[in-house]
């Protein structure tokens, strides 16, 4: 039987797991595509038939499918044995580049499409769509000037965290994860550090918990991440990824969840992974829409129904 489902992620993503198992219960044949291994798999572009793909035995015509899923797929790992390093760059090239081809050709089969996933990183825009909708959103200065955030110290303590690349990578090991951090006062900040790269600098808010948002289309599965359990999960919930820290399934006025909603389908997605604050008094701000986030950890703890509400939606294209 043909697969009529596409995942295209890596080896160690777990998170697949989830749909592949959802889609089997369903009585659907999905092909997982790991791109690490791309040169593993035969691909044939007929001008006539389309494109074909072979993945361990299994085939797959994309004009067939009904729809896939762009989840986390790394560049091609290449056998560099008997290769010079200029052949390794250029079937590591070629690969990339006919990946790409492969997923404009999906086109409107994506759940959501890679190219809006993309755009959809995009900080400063989703801060901006955030107030346009109407949620509460901290003051925000992105910035490598100190000059610049020196008013948004002038009022509190501020919070820093990266725009987009939050691990150190030497590829010599694992890496580290760049936490948001509290800065007290401007002076903790070194103007020379700060000249190298933007930072996004927010006022501080003073939590009561974390909220992830996972939403799917319609659909809105809201958990209270109990971040001020612990001293350092405080700042930043993700922080020693501490396995104590409590999660628990919450409901949101239905104003807010239509916000949610909004806020993905301007970013012209099926899914985000948006992260909110509720603070002391009760007010509940947002922090930042992930296009393409980890969501597994929350179906295990909760056992909120995401894998279903994704394969349903895919069942729907």
């Amino acid at each position: 039987m043909q697969p009529d489902f596409l995942i295209v992620t890596n080896k160690r993503d777990l998170t697949s797991d989830f749909i592949v198992r959802e889609m089997r219960t369903r009585g659907h044949q999905a092909l997982r595509i790991n791109t690490e291994d791309a040169p593993d798999i035969k691909v044939t572009h007929d001008l006539t038939k389309g494109t074909l793909l072979s993945v361990r035995g299994r085939n797959v015509a994309l004009s067939s499918l009904r729809a896939a899923y762009f989840r986390r797929p790394l560049p091609p790992e290449i056998d560099c044995a008997g290769l010079s390093p200029a052949a390794v760059r250029y079937v590591r090239e070629e690969w990339s580049y006919l990946l790409r081809s492969l997923y404009l050709e999906i086109d409107d089969k994506w759940f959501s499409h890679p190219n809006n996933i993309i755009l959809a990183e995009d900080k400063p825009k989703q801060l901006r769509l955030a107030r346009e909708i109407g949620f509460s959103v901290p003051e925000t200065v992105i910035t490598n000037n100190l000059a610049s955030v020196r008013g948004l110290f002038s009022s509190g303590e501020v919070v820093a965290k990266p725009l987009k690349q939050s691990l150190l990578d030497d590829g010599k090991g694992p890496g580290s994860v760049i936490f948001t951090s509290s800065i007290a006062a401007i002076s903790d900040i070194d103007e020379e550090s700060l000249r190298l790269a933007p930072v996004i600098f927010q006022r501080k808010l003073h939590k009561r918990y974390d909220i992830r948002v996972t939403v799917v289309e319609d659909d809105i599965f809201p958990v209270a991440i109990l971040s001020q359990q612990f001293e350092k999960t405080q700042t930043d919930w993700r922080h020693s990824s501490v396995v104590e820290l409590s999660h628990e399934i919450i409901s949101l006025p239905a104003a807010m969840q239509e916000k949610c909603r909004e806020i993905v389908r301007r970013l012209k997605l099926r899914f985000g992974a948006i992260d909110l604050v509720m603070d002391e008094v009760g007010g509940i701000w947002f922090l930042e829409c992930n296009p393409n986030g980890q969501w597994a950890w929350i179906e295990n703890r909760t056992g909120l129904p995401i894998a279903a509400s994704i394969v349903s939606s895919m069942e729907r294209m």
